[in-house]
């Protein structure tokens, strides 16, 4: 059964077209994916859904008997209640019905009064009524489902009395996302749900919502999350959406398969229209009256085809490429029984690092355990309360800060990148700024004027022109959408140096990291692997170590094979990069080649001995580079 349906929903912001024509059905118990680009339309669909704001055409169809709640991504709850009173407003009605039966408890234990028999009867009537009433709104479990959630989502009961005015942005969003989920409404909308979440939190989120009775609609660039959750997906690009019945990984391979599939048909189509006119040219060119009918007659035929659409591009992803100015030495950072603590709050004691160049670590921990906190340690920004902290010869750091405070609200983009590096000149800044989507005079916008994305793009830029060889990110996908993410976890991948990142991107670790450090209170646990081994050595802490002293191996011997085994991966790794690079630049020059050798066919070419030297020549110089190609290539594979 349908619960919710866009037809032609049509939305402009001034000349700017956000959404064109979109149209789509979600059935009751969907799980829906919503992805696109940063400033594709999606928040700007959620808020129509809502009400928000208005459509300028199109209808909305919503099933009257559904119930609608909306998480905003930007989202600023302002609340004079403590946390849990705040729980409780959800529950309103049923507090009001405990009231109820505490006054009817009462008249219940009024003395008996035969004269008055119809009031007592009354009495136990309405009291047997409100009873199952109570019971069936869940009134006898609420309270354990205001405690299951506010644990769930990071709120420890120290926090239950704490008023809500003083947390954060981020523990204000968390609230609001534990009062919706408490609300239990029919269609579920979450924008960004994620954001503000640990890694723990974000798995019992995940839970919670594959078991949800209700149809979810979310927005996110969380693709692990988007996996676990959504059967379906809906693609915002260029105004409109394109549905899948599947989850965000197979969403991928079908729409790589269907933009190969639209791709040749729009090709071979536009060949043959391509002869058609070519046919229809040579017939008029001959002026008879048979061939102009002719001709005449294919530009009908031709009319009327119904022509194939080209395939829609993707939104322009921008060049991330880190570089080092300087290699490091193979000993990158020492950390020896490191601790902090601000007054009588201990972040962390006893942590011991030992990280070596061309590593890829993740650091993770509980929000709030002072991750952020070590890298400061790192940088020399605060100064830990004991232990010992080396950084190996010719290191230099890059830091990405996720709160974006290094950047000067007050400067304009240009001058934020020339500030910080005098020596480029005007085209190099420009450039640069133009690699990364700012162009024109966007690049005289002031700082405080821009979104968290194009922060984020700034600091990402500046990062890059550092050629630092140790890389200190923290929390750097966030603001980022998927597009952008692949490109910074391409950029990682192919990084000379050193890099130690702090995230809750779970896809993201998975694809770029090979070590992760678990920060605890009493020190570091580490796990030499990715974050689907993290998940399950500790799910089954002695399955991998079992076998490893099975083998009678010291943790010495097994730390050098794992370091040889990602080195062996990372060669191999570059080397298919290698192939496919090659096999790309064979298939540009093959299509050269064809076009050439077409082109030298034409009565044009063939009828001029100039043209037709030139172009005989392009063609000796296209096959001498394709043997050189394919060469290299032979070696490769």
């Amino acid at each position: 059964m349908v619960v919710l349906s866009c037809k032609d929903v049509h939305k402009c912001y001034g000349i700017n077209v956000i959404l064109d024509n979109v149209t789509f059905n979600i059935s009751d118990g969907d799980k829906v994916g919503l992805i696109g680009a940063n400033g594709a339309g999606k928040s700007t669909l959620f808020k129509i859904l809502t009400g928000e704001i208005s459509q300028d055409s199109g209808d909305i169809f919503i099933d009257k008997n559904k119930t609608v709640g909306y998480l905003s991504q930007h989202l600023s709850l302002e609340s004079s209640n403590t946390v849990y009173e705040e729980m409780l407003t959800v529950f309103e009605d049923l507090l009001h019905m405990e009231n109820k039966l505490k006054d009817l408890e009462n008249k219940l234990n009024e003395p008996y009064d035969s004269s008055k028999e119809n009031y007592h009867n009354k009495i136990i009537r309405d009291y047997t009524t409100y009873s199952e009433l109570y019971n069936n709104r869940g009134g006898y479990t609420y309270k354990a489902e205001i405690n299951k959630v506010l644990k769930g989502l990071g709120f420890s009961e120290e926090y239950y009395s704490k008023n809500i005015s003083i947390l954060s942005g981020g523990q204000k969003t968390r609230i609001a996302l534990c009062k919706l989920l408490l609300s239990n409404p029919s269609i579920l909308l979450l924008d960004e749900p994620t954001n503000h979440l640990d890694l723990e939190a974000i798995e019992w989120l995940e839970e919670y919502l594959k078991n949800y009775k209700g149809t979810i609609i979310v927005i996110s660039h969380d693709r692990f999350f988007l996996d676990a959750v959504t059967e379906k997906t809906f693609e915002l690009i260029n105004g409109h959406v394109d549905s899948y019945n599947a989850s965000y990984t197979k969403f991928i391979e079908l729409r790589k398969k269907e933009q190969e599939t639209k791709l040749k048909a729009y090709n071979l189509q536009q060949a043959e229209i391509k002869r058609q006119e070519e046919i229809i040219e040579r017939y008029r060119s001959f002026n008879r009256e048979k061939s102009i009918r002719a001709a005449e007659s294919r530009e009908k035929a031709l009319a009327k085809m119904e022509r194939i659409e080209a395939p829609e591009k993707e939104a322009k992803a921008y060049k991330i490429s880190f570089e080092t100015k300087i290699k490091s030495g193979n000993d990158v950072l020492y950390i020896e029984n490191l601790s902090k603590s601000f007054g009588d709050k201990k972040l962390f004691e006893n942590v011991n690092l030992n990280i070596k160049r061309n590593d890829n670590v993740a650091l993770i921990g509980e929000n709030g355990r002072g991750k952020t906190t070590l890298f400061r340690i790192i940088m020399d920004e605060i100064k830990s309360d004991s232990g010992t902290k080396v950084l190996g010869k010719n290191v230099f750091i890059g830091y990405y800060d996720q709160e974006q405070s290094n950047l000067n609200p007050d400067k304009t983009i240009i001058d934020e990148i020339w500030d910080e590096y005098p020596d480029m000149t005007t085209t190099k800044v420009r450039n640069a700024l133009a690699a990364f989507l700012f162009t024109g005079d966007d690049v005289f916008k002031q700082i405080s004027l821009l979104s968290g994305g194009e922060k984020c793009r700034i600091n990402l830029l500046k990062l890059m022109l550092s050629q630092a060889n140790l890389l200190l990110l923290d929390e750097p996908t966030n603001h980022l959408d998927i597009m952008s993410r692949e490109a910074l976890e391409d950029a990682i991948l192919s990084y000379d140096g050193t890099v130690i990142v702090i995230s809750h991107d779970r896809y993201f670790l998975n694809k770029v990291v090979n070590k992760i450090y678990e920060l605890n209170i009493d020190g570091v646990k580490e796990y030499l692997g990715n974050y689907t081994y993290y998940i399950e050595k500790k799910k089954n802490p002695q399955r991998y170590q079992s076998i490893e002293e099975a083998q009678g191996k010291s943790k010495t011997q097994i730390a050098e094979e794992r370091r040889k085994k990602r080195e062996a991966e990372k060669k191999v790794k570059e080397a298919e990069k290698a192939v496919k690079d090659l096999e790309n630049q064979i298939s540009t020059l093959e299509t050269k080649l064809i076009e050439m050798q077409e082109l030298l066919c034409t009565e044009e070419v063939y009828s001029n001995p100039d043209k037709s030297e030139k172009v005989n020549k392009t063609i000796a110089e296209l096959e001498e580079e394709l043997e050189k190609l394919y060469s290299k290539w032979e070696t490769l594979i």
